[in-house]
């Protein structure tokens, strides 16, 4: 069963128990929902273009499920929260933020990871194309 979360909200919880980013990411990469889990057996071992990626990576006050430094390129795996407010609210301005610092954010739903990965990961070889 896949836990719901928020990485906004995770980030803001681990801050308010006194834990820092890096313990609640590792902690994140034990957890992991089904469709992040699913994903990293995509990205992983430089599958794209030679692209390494991290998973749930601190980014300054986020983490962030998947990035590729070299690419500057972000991936958001997303839940039906995230269709709610007030996500919406907080995932823009978390994207804002984001693109500000030069990466690339591409945002998919957990039904797309785990009904269609073969085109999620052309959108992503898309995305890692447009950055070059």
């Amino acid at each position: 069963m896949s836990v719901v979360k928020s990485s906004t909200d995770l980030t803001e919880r681990a801050q308010s128990m006194g834990n820092n980013p890096v313990t609640l990411a590792r902690n994140l990469r034990r957890k992991q929902t089904d469709a992040e889990r699913k994903m990293w057996r995509v990205l992983r071992g430089r599958q794209f273009e030679n692209s390494k990626f991290r998973r749930q990576e601190p980014i300054g006050q986020y983490i962030v499920d998947f990035v590729s430094l070299e690419r500057q390129l972000i991936i958001e795996i997303d839940g039906g929260q995230h269709n709610q407010q007030p996500e919406i609210k907080k995932d823009e301005i978390r994207t804002k933020w984001l693109e500000k610092k030069g990466f690339k954010v591409i945002r998919f739903w957990n039904n797309d990871v785990l009904l269609n990965i073969e085109g999620v990961a052309i959108r992503i070889l898309e995305a890692i194309n447009s950055n070059k």
